[in-house]
């Protein structure tokens, strides 16, 4: 059990990593800070956190173990905040969707703390931010990517690891490139997409006519252009290289489909979607990588 667990910044990530190390019983007491008093205060009211700080390095004070759950262009500014309160046995993770850049900013800001710092993505979340959805169940069943690096100590590692385990997550490891890479495919891009997509039905003219004609297929496929806009804004600019290079790969897919149509060959056509719906027929969320 950890004494004292440190949240900087309480809201749906920070907020359900306090209320999971809770109910697996992991922590004695929860110190919360965030930007803005009236997030602490409904976590306080919430039972999310015990005790609210009142600043980033207060909340780093006298904690064995912290998170740092703020929006990635903020992270290298809050890290420079409480480095000076980082003791070497302190777990330090952040829940960060890009890695390179929060790595790159961690060199820059730690200092001697670095070796004490272990990069975390948990790959959950719902469309709806704020501590007021937190739920101790967010992180339960889902995977958790560590990328260590190569200065980080290896028993913190497997303490992070030894946390998420004991909040139902999988843990999978791999360095920042290769989880930028990553999710630059098959999480970033997609929610570039969507914003796109649901943009150019409802700037058209008839587009609200079309849009109250829609479906569930069309539901299910924008749902994530709800997403929080300065989250994304954070993201797509972090992994800017990725996500472009993931942008031209679909182009080049979406032309190849567009080239057969404008050629009317049906029979070739049909061809490249049954193989592209074969390929997501057999693949399952979650699945082992081969």
């Amino acid at each position: 059990m950890y004494q004292q667990l440190g949240v900087i910044g309480c809201g749906l990530m920070g907020g359900s990593f306090a209320l999971a190390m809770k109910k697996a019983g992991l922590v004695k007491r929860v110190v919360g800070y965030s930007k803005s008093p009236s997030t602490t205060d409904a976590a306080k009211k919430l039972g999310v956190i015990d005790v609210i700080a009142e600043s980033a390095l207060l909340a780093v004070s006298g904690s064995d173990i912290v998170l740092l759950a703020v929006p990635v262009a903020a992270t290298e500014s809050t890290m420079k905040a409480v480095r000076h309160l980082l003791k070497p046995d302190v777990l330090f993770m952040d829940v960060g969707s890009t890695k390179c850049d929060v790595v790159e900013g961690a060199r820059r800001a730690l200092g001697k703390a670095l070796p004490g710092f272990v990069p975390a993505h948990p790959i959950a979340g719902k469309e709806s931010g704020g501590v007021q959805h937190a739920e101790a169940e967010l992180y339960r069943g889902r995977q958790v990517i560590l990328t260590p690096l190569p200065e980080t100590t290896p028993s913190l590692v497997q303490k992070a690891t030894d946390v998420w385990h004991a909040l139902g997550a999988q843990v999978l490891k791999m360095s920042a490139e290769n989880h930028d890479a990553a999710f630059a495919a098959v999480s970033h891009l997609p929610h570039l997409l969507a914003y796109a997509f649901f943009q150019s039905v409802a700037a058209q003219p008839a587009g609200r006519d079309y849009l109250s004609l829609a479906g569930t297929g069309f539901r299910d496929f924008t749902r994530i252009a709800a997403s929080e806009p300065a989250v994304w804004r954070d993201i797509l600019m972090a992994n800017k290289n990725e996500v472009l290079k993931q942008s031209r790969l679909f182009r080049q897919a979406l032309d190849g489909l567009e080239a057969l149509i404008q050629s009317g060959d049906a029979v070739a056509l049909e061809e490249r979607i049954r193989q592209i719906s074969e390929l997501r027929a057999n693949w399952h969320l979650g699945a082992p990588r081969r």
